[in-house]
């Protein structure tokens, strides 16, 4: 599938590409100056008291959904907390591979996000760096801040590495944090890449576009890579009404069938 770009100059640079993202994406440029609830990713890996009270608040929240629990289970929000924090770094390297074939810096000093005032999850992104890997075809391969690779595969290779990079400095300092196993912490990651790649093409609204971005998960997970836990998870099965649609089997459990009236999501490793 090809990827136009609308704008063709060497000074197409990320901002651009930012500029052109699916509105229900929610990444954009910069932090707002003065918008409350941002976050950059370096300041919260280096002062993980942050995380921590990032996951009481979550806890709370919890409590008030869920008047009826006695208590709300440590595992489920410290599972929770990990699935979004890893959402950010893959949302924004999968939705810049998707629509325009680039991969930004994935680095901790390159991404912030912001939690919601209501439901304490990350509700927007942003990709602070002006770097990026992109295609010899890419109309702005000439910017100062591009770096070529030779086709696809290269593109997904320099995706999954910087991902996985974030994701082992995030889950060295998150892991001990918490109880759960280093199984669980990459398995939520591999879950985290796998599912921001097929999002990126559900959001375009098409079969075409969800199909498109199952090839993308494929591309970047075409294998296992320890330290992630498996290949893209993505099948095509038949529905209650008999079409067939793309489904995925999670390697990770987010310990929300622990709620009150809650069961297993699908695709859950629990009941497979």
């Amino acid at each position: 599938m090809s990827h136009p770009h609308t704008l063709a100059s060497p000074e197409d640079g990320l901002r651009a590409s930012l500029s052109r993202m699916p509105e229900d994406a929610r990444l954009r440029a910069d932090v707002p100056p003065g918008e409350p609830g941002w976050v950059r990713c370096d300041d919260l890996l280096g002062e993980p008291a942050r995380l921590v009270r990032w996951r009481e608040r979550l806890t709370g929240w919890l409590t008030e959904t869920y008047p009826e629990a006695p208590a709300i289970p440590e595992r489920t929000p410290a599972s929770w907390i990990l699935s979004w924090y890893l959402h950010v770094p893959a949302l924004a390297g999968a939705m810049l591979l998707h629509h325009e074939r680039r991969v930004p810096s994935l680095a901790p000093s390159a991404l912030a996000f912001r939690i919601g005032a209501d439901r304490p999850h990350p509700d927007s992104v942003a990709v602070l760096g002006d770097g990026f890997h992109c295609l010899p075809t890419d109309p702005g391969s000439a910017h100062q801040r591009a770096v070529v690779v030779p086709d696809e595969r290269a593109l997904a290779t320099v995706l999954r590495g910087r991902f996985v990079a974030h994701a082992s400095r995030f889950i060295d300092v998150y892991g001990p944090l918490t109880r759960l196993g280093r199984r669980q912490l990459w398995a939520a990651a591999t879950d985290a890449l796998d599912n921001a790649l097929w999002s990126a093409g559900r959001l375009g609204g098409t079969p075409e576009a969800e199909g498109a971005g199952v090839a993308d998960a494929a591309l970047v997970l075409e294998a296992r890579f320890p330290p992630l836990t498996s290949a893209s998870k993505l099948t095509l099965t038949s529905g209650a009404d008999g079409r067939r649609e793309w489904t995925r089997n999670r390697e990770g459990c987010c310990y929300n069938y622990l709620l009150p009236a809650e069961s297993e999501c699908g695709g859950c490793p629990r009941v497979r």
